[in-house]
């Protein structure tokens, strides 16, 4: 049987709903997540950061390099903070 993941959802999409800002990365929600969730999210992430990078952003088009910036800096901020619960929790990532 494979895991429910988070609310029913794979780690996958959880990193692509932080990427949309549909979720918010704190350490309240970080709490209900076992060691192995929280490894298999930060993976995502990093290979959300790397899909969000090689988005097309034309150098003239400021919507869409903010669109770009603004889910990248999300990523960023969710690793961060993904980063310090692990060594808060003594997990190795």
């Amino acid at each position: 049987m494979a895991e429910a993941g988070f609310r029913g959802k794979s780690m996958k999409q959880v990193a692509a709903d932080i990427l949309d800002g549909y979720i918010s990365v704190n350490p309240l929600l970080l709490k209900k997540f076992d060691k192995d969730m929280l490894k298999e999210l930060h993976e995502h992430i990093f290979k959300a950061m790397t899909i969000a990078r090689n988005l097309p952003a034309a150098f003239n088009d400021i919507v869409a390099i903010r669109d770009k910036n603004q889910k990248l800096q999300r990523l960023h901020n969710a690793l961060i903070i993904i980063k310090h619960n692990a060594r808060e929790r003594r997990i190795p990532l």
